[in-house]
C-alpha cells in the first residue's frame, strides 16, 4: 500500500481536540465548561483526573505544530473550546480566545498545514448547562451566535467547518448512561438533547453560511456499524435497532429532514419536540460528512429495556477500550453512506485506538497501533476504489491526552506524552505515517 494508491488531492491529517490537549483552563479570560465542573466531581473521571493542564498545548502550540509539520502531514484537525470564546456561553466575546485560535490557524498556514476547525467538541460553557443545557432550545441558539463569532474572527483561513462533533455522544452519554458530562441518566433528557444538538447543527450551519459563505462546511458523526449476532429474525431486527439508535437517528435528519421512522415508533412518547422549520434547518446541504470510526457492534436480541439487545464480544483482536479490531466495517460503512446518503464528500475525521504503550529508552514500540492504522487506511483505499468519495483522513490522535472519563489511563496518540513533563516523543506510528507520507510512491 503506497501513498500514491490514493487520488493525488487526498487529504492526510492528525486531529485532536481542545479539552483533551488544551489546559489552562483559568487563561485569559476562559469560563467554566461542564467538563471541567464533571471532572472535577469526584468520582466522575478516573483517578480523579481532569483537563486543568492535560497537554499544556495552550502554552506549547508552538512546539506542538512544528510537531505537526515534521510529520509531513497535509492537514490538522482541532476543535475550539466554546467557553474560551464567549465564557457565559453568549453575549460578551473574549478577544484574548479568539487570538490564540487565530495564531493557531495562521501558525498552521505558516506550516504549509490546512486547519480544519471543529466549532463544538462536547464541552459546553456552564453557564449553559445553569440554564438547561442541550435540554434548552435557547442552547442553540447560544451555539449560532458562538458560530458567529468564531468565522467572523477566522474567516475563510480554516479549510472547513464542522459544526458539531459526535453529537450522539453529548446527547446519550451525556444525558443517558451518564459517562459523559453534564451525567445525566435518563433516556428522554437523552433524546431530548439529541433533536436541541441537531438543531444547532442547522443553525450554526446557517451562521456559518452567512458569515463564511465560501468556507465548506459540515458535521461529524460517529459510526457504529451493526452486525446481528446470528442469522436469526430477532438478531437482524435487533441490528437493525441499533443502527436506528447509534447511526440513522442522525443521519436521516441530516440528509432527509425527517427522523427514521421505526425509532419514531419505538420512541412512542419520548420522541423529542420538533419546531416548524427544525428540519428543514436541520436537514440543510452539507460540503462534507466527518465520518468518525473506531469499532463495529455485534448485536445479539435480548428482552428487556428500551431497545431490547445487548452487545456481544466475538473472538478477535481487541485494544485498550476493549474495543475489537474490524477494519473491514470502516470499509462497508463507507460504502453504505455513499450509497444510501450519497454525501458530497466524506472524510474520516478520527479513526485511531489506544494501548497500553510503553516508553522505554526513549522509543514507543506501538506495533499494534501501526498495525491498526495500515489495516484502515488500507480499508479506506478499497472504499475509494469502489467509487467512495472519501477524501481525507485524520488520525486520532495526534497526542496522548486527556481521554473523557478514563482520565490519562488510556492513550490514543501516534506521539507520546509524558504528562509530568510535557515531553513529547514520536511512536513507531507517528515514524511511520511520516516516512509512508514522505515516500509518496
Amino acid at each position: 500500500m503506497k501513498r500514491s494508491d490514493f487520488p493525488q488531492d487526498f487529504i492526510w491529517g492528525v486531529a485532536t481536540s481542545a479539552y483533551q490537549i488544551e489546559g489552562a483552563v483559568d487563561a485569559d479570560g476562559r469560563g467554566e465548561s461542564i467538563w471541567d465542573r464533571f471532572s472535577a466531581t469526584p468520582g466522575k473521571v478516573a483517578g480523579g483526573d481532569t483537563g486543568a493542564v492535560a497537554c499544556n498545548h495552550y502554552h506549547l502550540w508552538e512546539a506542538d505544530l512544528d510537531l505537526i509539520q515534521g510529520l509531513g502531514v497535509d492537514a490538522y484537525r482541532f476543535s475550539i473550546a466554546w467557553s474560551r470564546i464567549m465564557p457565559s456561553g453568549r453575549g460578551r466575546v473574549e478577544p484574548r480566545g479568539l487570538d490564540f485560535y487565530e495564531r493557531l490557524v495562521d501558525g498552521l498556514l505558516e506550516r504549509g498545514i490546512a486547519p480544519h476547525v471543529t466549532l463544538y467538541h462536547w464541552e459546553l460553557p456552564q453557564a449553559l448547562e445553569d440554564e438547561g443545557g442541550w435540554l434548552n432550545r435557547d442552547t442553540a441558539h447560544a451555539f449560532a451566535d458562538y458560530a458567529h463569532a468564531v468565522a467572523h474572527r477566522l474567516g475563510d483561513r480554516p479549510a472547513s467547518y464542522a459544526t458539531l462533533n459526535e453529537p450522539w455522544c453529548s446527547a446519550f452519554l451525556g444525558y443517558a448512561t451518564g459517562e459523559h458530562a453534564p451525567g445525566y441518566r435518563d433516556q428522554a433528557k437523552a433524546i431530548a438533547a439529541s433533536h436541541n444538538l441537531l438543531l444547532a447543527h442547522g443553525l450554526g450551519m446557517a451562521a456559518l453560511r452567512e458569515t463564511v459563505p465560501d468556507a465548506p462546511a459540515g458535521i461529524v458523526l460517529n459510526f457504529s456499524p451493526a452486525d446481528p449476532a446470528t442469522d436469526s429474525e430477532q438478531d437482524l431486527a435487533a441490528a437493525l435497532r441499533h443502527d436506528g439508535f447509534f447511526n440513522r437517528w442522525f443521519l436521516e435528519p441530516v440528509f432527509r429532514g425527517h427522523y427514521p421512522a421505526d425509532m419514531l415508533e419505538l420512541y412512542g412518547e419520548l420522541v423529542p419536540q420538533v419546531g416548524a422549520l427544525d428540519m428543514q434547518l436541520i436537514s440543510a446541504p452539507i460540503d462534507f460528512l466527518g465520518v468518525n470510526y473506531y469499532n463495529r457492534a455485534v448485536i445479539r436480541a435480548q428482552e428487556g429495556g428500551l431497545l431490547g439487545y445487548t452487545h456481544v464480544r466475538v473472538p478477535g483482536e481487541y485494544t485498550a477500550m476493549d474495543w475489537e479490531v474490524h477494519p473491514d466495517s470502516l470499509r462497508g460503512l463507507l460504502l453504505r453512506l455513499q450509497r444510501d446518503y450519497g454525501p458530497r464528500k466524506l472524510f474520516i475525521t478520527e479513526n485511531g485506538a489506544a494501548y497500553d504503550d510503553v516508553l522505554a529508552d526513549g522509543e514507543v514500540n506501538d506495533a499494534a497501533r501501526l498495525a491498526y492504522m495500515k489495516g484502515h487506511i488500507g480499508a479506506v483505499r478499497e472504499a475509494a476504489a469502489a467509487g467512495v468519495n472519501v477524501a481525507g483522513y485524520f488520525v486520532w490522535s495526534l497526542l496522548d491526552n486527556f481521554e473523557w472519563a478514563h482520565g490519562y489511563g488510556k492513550r490514543f496518540g501516534i506521539v507520546h506524552v509524558d504528562f509530568e513533563t510535557q515531553a513529547r516523543t514520536p511512536k513507531r506510528s507517528a515514524l511511520w505515517y511520516r516516512d509512508w507520507l514522505k515516500d509518496g510512491a
